[in-house]
């Protein structure tokens, strides 16, 4: 076997495996969706019932997750440069046996660690929430479908900066124009029950300062 084929069969080996892992979803990671950020009044409202005075944002809860350098995504990823940059530092530079392995080392080194940073990066976003971001009670949204005198209408909310829509009804059965903000006040058989932000508020504030 020749310097050349070992470096070539070291990259294929790595690039192969690597779109293998890829595609087969080896990886296991998630998207950074798992983590919540509040603005404004879109967003959760910690326990509606219990007469909060204005808006709550919880922040951003990040989990760091722990990515061990030796993972097979940084191994592929470093087996595959250390063949790519070997073989052309033989095949098109004659760099000769000592030159090659240097130099393709500091290759694979290369990709591997980027491979490991963007995988860090990711697990950073991989962590637990906080469960109430997960309830509908205290979600801040806006009537988007009038709901009408004793009928159902639809809000829509954001979660995770996603946008949602629920059907809606009030809790006192009476109507509601579109656009209206409202606090989701308990969520039964996938019916959201709201009350207007603004009522939500002062009665808290009333609460507060009695």
């Amino acid at each position: 076997m020749t310097l050349e084929t070992f470096f070539l069969i070291c990259f294929g080996v790595g690039f192969v495996f690597s779109l293998v892992s890829f595609f087969a979803g080896g990886l296991h990671l998630h998207l950074p969706t798992k983590f919540h950020l509040d603005f404004g009044h879109h967003g959760h409202v910690p326990h509606a019932h219990a007469g909060s005075a204005g808006h709550a944002a919880h922040g951003l809860h990040l989990d760091f997750t722990q990515v061990s350098p030796f993972n097979i995504p940084s191994i592929m990823a470093f087996l595959a440069w250390f063949g790519g940059v070997g073989y052309l530092m033989e095949h098109n530079f004659h760099a000769g046996l000592a030159a090659s392995m240097v130099v393709s080392l500091i290759g694979g080194l290369f990709g591997g660690a980027i491979v490991f940073m963007f995988l860090s990066k990711l697990s950073s976003y991989d962590g637990s929430l906080d469960p109430a971001d997960d309830e509908m009670v205290g979600v801040i949204g806006t009537v988007d479908c009038a709901i009408r005198n004793g009928g159902t209408g639809e809000i829509v909310y954001l979660v995770r900066g996603i946008r949602h829509a629920a059907g809606a009804r009030t809790e006192n059965g009476s109507s509601m124009p579109k656009g209206e903000e409202v606090v989701v006040t308990r969520f039964e058989h996938g019916i959201a029950y709201v009350r207007k932000w603004e009522e939500f508020a002062d009665s808290g504030s009333h609460a507060a300062n009695g």
